[in-house]
This record gives C-alpha cells, structure tokens and sequence, in this order.
C-alpha cells in the first residue's frame, strides 16, 4: 500500500465510498471498472450495495497504477488474470513470461513519460528565462 491508502484489517469488507476514498478515485471509476469487469465487486448487500474487500483494494491499486502508464482495460484485464495465476502457482512459466512482458511495457511507458516530463521541465525553464 502507499501513502494514500488507509490499511484495512483482514476480513474487514468495505462499501465503494470506503474503496474510493482509500485508493483516491472517484465512486463512478470504481464503478466503471466494475461494469466492465475489471474490478466487481466481491459481494454485494441485501440492499444491493457492493461490498469489496482487501483483495479488491489490492487489485484496484494495480489498476490505477496501470492507467497513468497507457495500459488499455483490456491490457489490465491481462494482467490481474496473470497475478492470478502466479497467485495459485508462482512457477507457471507461461504466467511468468507474461509478467516479465508486462514489466518491461511498464518500464518502457515509465520511460516516455520521464522523456516527456523533462521535456516539460526544460520548456518551463525556457519561458521562465524569456
């Protein structure tokens, strides 16, 4: 978890507000992910609500650290489906691959977006000098 996450106790279940505010996105993405099915929700109430749980938090933080990179939903879907695997058998070489895949996408798009930020920086500094 990071500096923007709340730790919730094992067991411990949470409505979305709760998932939202932990993980700093907004109800209607959460909700986004759900409907497309990246992220359901665990459970659901008597009344209907959804209820998540700390696995869900933990799947939800892959998925907003995937978007600022580019990753596609699909891309996302792919990715938590290989969590999953390494999850019930860490050895799957074929799970292994397609993690070692995704690193090096991350660390590629990482990469452009460090390029671009300096590009920023120097361009900030160019209209600061004028």
């Amino acid at each position: 978890m990071d500096e923007t996450t709340e730790p919730i106790k094992v067991g411990q279940t949470m409505h979305i507000g709760d998932l939202a505010e932990a993980t700093g996105l907004s109800q209607r993405t959460i909700r986004h992910y759900d409907e497309v099915g990246l992220l359901p929700a665990t459970t659901r109430s008597e009344g209907g609500f959804r209820i998540y749980t700390e696995s869900d938090l933990q799947r939800m933080l892959v998925i907003r650290s995937m978007k600022p990179l580019g990753f596609t939903l699909e891309e996302m879907g792919e990715l938590l489906d290989t969590v999953d695997t390494l999850a019930a058998n860490k050895t799957d070489p074929d799970g292994r691959a397609r993690l070692t895949d995704f690193i090096d996408q991350a660390n590629a798009k990482r990469d452009k977006l460090a390029l671009n930020l300096s590009r920023a920086d120097a361009f900030i500094q160019d209209l600061q000098n004028k």
